[in-house]
């Protein structure tokens, strides 16, 4: 066994020494928290609760704490699945290898015995461009990820629809992309699943329709409750302040339930009463039960306000208490 690999295997052996040591120093820290959670957790939702890694990207990006710390945190704050954030991983995947960030995060998924739900997968390329050989590569790109996630036993990645902003290339050029990506995950049984994440994306007409065309069974949506804006005010940008949104959230995630195989639960801020400020979570759920959805729903806080922990308590509990008062 060469020196690289010894240096790759005693990381890997630190990386679950110190999770299962922050794990267990942070449990006094979190009894009040856990307590609170588990005194809401006493009915029988229609779903699953995964935490989607994104509520704690300030941990891992502007903290700069491990990403491999992922699993023993949803597991402590009593979350049954993971949804991987691919970007999260950059700094670890450049230093130890793809490979070795893959099987890491098995291990600790299975040490914690919690779900590994998806993958949700940026800055592998767009597969909407409009450049054949740029969306093939694209396509080239994110198969590593659909590898990933058949290790892991997920059901899916989550891919993005980026390229242009025209509808008329992009209704052809999507379709293509999607349609190749999906023929290889179906190899592996993995979904290639897209969420309403800007752009033409987060216009469900123009959405749905290019689901309908690529017509696989593995190619679906992730509906978010959030996730709206349709144009940026630069125009050029995948993110920054918006200009234009789609106008009605519950219809744009009524139209997307059909082909939904995943959901996210996003939330930006609270009231006084634990209700989100800009999304009514009774009619999102009763929106997504109708459907006959009953798989894992996502916690995804993306507000400024508080803390990313109790961010994520607020959207976990609101979840559960909304999902009471559904018909």
């Amino acid at each position: 066994m060469n020196s690289t690999i010894i240096s790759k295997a005693l990381f890997f052996i630190s990386i679950i020494f110190l999770s299962t040591t922050i794990s267990s120093c942070k449990k006094e820290v979190n009894k009040e928290v856990a307590s609170a959670t588990a005194s809401v957790t006493k009915g029988d939702p229609f779903f699953k609760l995964s935490l989607a890694q994104w509520s704690l990207n300030q941990y891992v990006r502007t903290e700069k704490k491990s990403p491999f710390h992922f699993a023993s945190q949803a597991k402590e704050m009593g979350f049954e699945g993971l949804e991987y954030v691919s970007q999260l991983y950059k700094f670890e995947v450049e230093k130890l290898g793809f490979d070795v960030v893959i099987d890491s995060l098995k291990t600790l998924s299975e040490r914690e015995k919690i779900q590994n739900v998806l993958i949700m997968v940026d800055d592998e390329g767009d597969l909407a461009d409009p450049d054949e050989s740029k969306r093939d590569q694209a396509v080239e790109n994110h198969k590593r990820w659909v590898d990933a996630a058949a290790i892991l036993g997920c059901h899916s990645i989550r891919v993005n629809t980026f390229g242009t902003n025209d509808p008329e290339v992009w209704k052809t050029s999507v379709v293509d992309g999607l349609r190749k990506l999906s023929e290889y995950a179906a190899t592996k049984n993995i979904n290639v699943l897209c969420e309403n994440h800007g752009w033409l994306s987060s216009d469900p007409d123009k959405l749905m329709a290019a689901i309908n065309d690529v017509n696989m069974e593995n190619c679906g949506t992730l509906p978010d409750f959030g996730n709206w804006c349709t144009k940026r005010k630069n125009m050029n940008e995948k993110w920054g302040d918006c200009a234009q949104v789609y106008p009605d959230k519950y219809k744009g995630t009524e139209m997307m339930m059909p082909a939904a195989k995943a959901v996210s639960a996003k939330s930006y801020d609270f009231d006084a009463d634990g209700n989100e400020t800009t999304i009514d979570f009774v009619k999102m759920l009763q929106i997504v039960k109708d459907a006959g959805y009953t798989g894992f729903i996502g916690v995804e806080y993306e507000g400024d306000r508080l803390d990313e922990p109790a961010g994520i308590k607020a959207t976990k509990d609101l979840l559960l208490i909304a999902a009471k008062k559904i018909k």
